[in-house]
């Protein structure tokens, strides 16, 4: 039956006047609660993760205790050896820098910069370079991505600190896959060069060009 011209339309609810904007924040509240089983009832919010903020440092007095009581799987222990034995050692060369990696301001790890004109490799490059040593994570926050991220916070600490660097160079043993991927997407690439490892086999050498500052 059709409507008369002179018929009035049905009024609104009050609902249904709310500004659109207006509806999806009410929908998007909505949507942010869950039920809370301590009460049985709803009304506990969601809790958001805390962000996680990567960065290096280099290793201060401060740093130093908690560089050191850095530990890896024995499995791993092949491939970067034992922290504090690392830290001592780096504080001792000339042409290394400590350096610590920390998140949300808490030691999880660990690397050496090396200045060396024969770093890593044993021989020069020809072009201006620091070598990657003894770069771990503490094994309870592996797995989380931490390892991808922070080396890629060296590159960028290197680039804004050492602006005349243009290549950093390391060598990762061919086992550690995981270590291989995380190298990887930090922008680190083989480029089909190997080393001798000894008893951990060979290492694969692997590159990450910094690009000049403007």
């Amino acid at each position: 039956m059709s409507r008369s011209p002179n018929q009035s339309k049905k009024p609104l609810l009050a609902a249904e006047r709310r500004p659109l904007a207006l509806k999806l924040r009410m929908r998007m509240q909505s949507a942010s609660l869950m039920w809370d089983d301590d009460n049985n009832a709803p009304g506990a919010r969601i809790a958001m993760p805390a962000p996680v903020l990567i960065h290096v440092a280099p290793v201060t007095p401060t740093l130093a205790p908690g560089v050191r009581a850095v530990e890896v799987a024995p499995a791993q222990s092949a491939y970067v050896g034992n922290t504090a034995f690392n830290l001592l050692d780096a504080e001792s060369d000339a042409n290394s820098e400590a350096m610590a990696i920390l998140v949300n301001g808490r030691v999880i790890g660990f690397y050496r910069l090396d200045f060396g004109p024969r770093s890593v490799i044993g021989r020069e490059l020809g072009t201006p370079h620091i070598g990657v040593r003894a770069f771990c994570i503490d094994h309870r926050h592996q797995g989380r991505g931490h390892g991808s991220r922070a080396a890629a916070a060296m590159a960028e600490d290197v680039r804004r600190r050492h602006p005349d660097q243009r290549l950093m160079v390391l060598a990762v043993h061919a086992r550690n896959r995981v270590g291989i991927a995380a190298y990887q997407r930090a922008g680190f690439v083989h480029n089909g060069q190997y080393m001798s490892g000894g008893r951990a086999g060979p290492q694969l050498v692997m590159f990450r060009y910094l690009p000049a500052q403007r």
